[in-house]
């Protein structure tokens, strides 16, 4: 079967479905725990040349996280065999990308690094300890302004310090009450925007956008959705968490169908965005600029 192509602006969470800096978590199948798409190959391409050239800065684990490591391998493999046989192929020794043909061996490297190399997800491990839970392993070649030395080894609090509202927050306390209490056998879904000056996928920075938005500056633009996804693994208790990009040109809008509610969606958004959350996206200097661009789109 061939899986359709997924068309830009697949994923909308700014048309006012859901709220920026809030949990918004909510129940998906296991079949929809993973997302292959067109950018398959593209993805995994830059994944090799991140593990290849820049292995420290991409992948950190702490020594006792194999078995866990080897088990997100068990259960990615498993989940690709059932649910994605049009674009991976899954054997005893191997993984077959069918796009490409290229094979990609199941041993030799740390488990994370080898999944990570199949799917386009990043990998996360998060394990419970005294101080809550913090990140114990990581696969992560495409984070989105943060760094995995940085916060390797931290809890939830000392991961999320920047992020306005969300220690010493209702926010923070439900996300620590759904990790403790998430079962093996649940998947969980959520999404985060945002907006950069370009199409990088690997973008381990904070950036600040400061283009004159104009007539044709929207060109300029990317819209950054991150696609992240929970579930606890049964057998050594960790929480994996996997963040899937997805990056659409703010130019393709203009010629998407139902632009005119996702402009307007994406506006309301911005104009409601606080003084340190403006700050956390970058979007000081650009958000009434970029306001104004989206208004012209949303009146058609």
């Amino acid at each position: 079967m061939t899986r359709p192509a997924l068309p830009p602006f697949h994923h909308t969470p700014y048309d006012g479905t859901s709220q920026p800096f809030t949990v918004g978590l909510k129940p998906i199948g296991e079949e929809a725990w993973l997302e292959p798409d067109p950018f398959l190959v593209k993805h995994l391409g830059e994944k090799k040349r991140l593990f290849s050239d820049h292995l420290e800065t991409v992948f950190r684990a702490e020594p006792d996280t194999d078995a866990a490591q080897q088990e997100v391998l068990d259960l990615l493999t498993e989940n690709l065999s059932r649910f994605h046989a049009d674009t991976h192929r899954v054997g005893d020794a191997e993984v077959e990308i069918v796009a490409t043909g290229a094979r990609i061996p199941l041993a030799g490297a740390p488990a994370l690094v080898t999944v990570a190399s199949l799917v386009q997800e990043d990998l996360v491990l998060m394990r419970p300890g005294q101080d809550g839970y913090r990140l114990a392993a990581a696969a992560l070649c495409f984070p989105s302004s943060w760094s995995l030395a940085e916060k390797f080894g931290q809890s939830m609090t000392g991961i999320h310090d920047n992020v306005p509202g969300f220690n010493g927050s209702r926010m923070g306390m439900m996300v620590a009450r759904i990790f403790d209490n998430l079962k093996a056998g649940q998947f969980l879904e959520r999404f985060n925007w945002s907006i950069y000056p370009d199409g990088d996928l690997h973008h381990p920075l904070p950036k600040q956008i400061r283009v004159k938005i104009d007539d044709g500056a929207l060109a300029q633009l990317f819209l950054r959705v991150e696609r992240q996804t929970l579930r606890r693994l049964p057998g050594s208790g960790d929480i994996l968490f996997t963040i899937k990009i997805h990056h659409d040109p703010l130019a393709a809008l203009e010629a998407q169908e139902g632009r005119a509610g996702l402009a307007e969606g994406l506006r309301k958004q911005l104009l409601a965005l606080d003084p340190d959350q403006l700050a956390y996206k970058g979007l000081v200097a650009t958000r009434d600029d970029l306001a104004r661009a989206l208004e012209k789109i949303s009146l058609g």
